[in-house]
C-alpha cells in the first residue's frame, strides 16, 4: 500500500508541509548568509555547521546557539545559553509560541549576548 501524499497537507499552523519547509529553510539560509557576510567583513568569527534542518552556531569563547527545524510541529527551535524557544509561523513571521516575540529579533538578542557585540539578523522576504 502506498502512503498518502502529505506534501500539501495543512496543519493547525495553516501551512502546508511544503510551505513550512520552504519558509524554515529560507530562514536558516538567511542566517548562514548573514554570518558569511560578517566573516567577510571581519566583524565576528562565528562558525556554522549545518546538517539538514539543524544549524549550529559556535561563538568565540565556546558558546553555541542551536537552531533546529521541527517538521512534524511546523516549528523552528532555538537553544541558546539563555534557554530554549519554539517558533511557529504566524502573521507573516516566525513567532515564539509563548511570548509572540519574532524569531530574528530574539536570535539577534541571543547572538549579541553570546557574541559580546551588537549583531542583527533579518528575516528573508517571505
Amino acid at each position: 500500500m502506498t502512503p498518502p501524499d502529505t506534501s500539501d497537507r495543512s496543519t493547525p499552523s495553516g501551512l502546508a508541509d511544503a510551505e513550512y519547509l520552504r519558509l524554515a529553510h529560507a530562514a536558516l539560509a538567511a542566517i548562514e548568509t548573514t554570518i558569511d557576510r560578517w566573516l567577510d567583513e571581519d566583524l565576528i568569527d562565528i562558525d556554522t555547521h549545518r546538517t539538514g534542518g539543524l544549524l549550529e552556531l559556535s561563538f568565540p569563547g565556546g558558546s553555541k546557539i542551536i537552531l533546529n527545524t521541527q517538521p512534524p510541529l511546523h516549528e523552528i527551535w532555538m537553544a541558546a545559553r539563555a534557554g530554549g524557544y519554539h517558533y511557529r509561523w504566524a502573521d507573516g513571521a516566525w513567532r515564539d509560541t509563548r511570548s509572540g516575540e519574532e524569531f530574528f529579533a530574539a536570535l539577534s538578542a541571543q547572538a549579541s549576548a553570546q557574541g559580546g557585540r551588537a549583531l542583527r539578523f533579518e528575516a528573508p522576504a517571505a
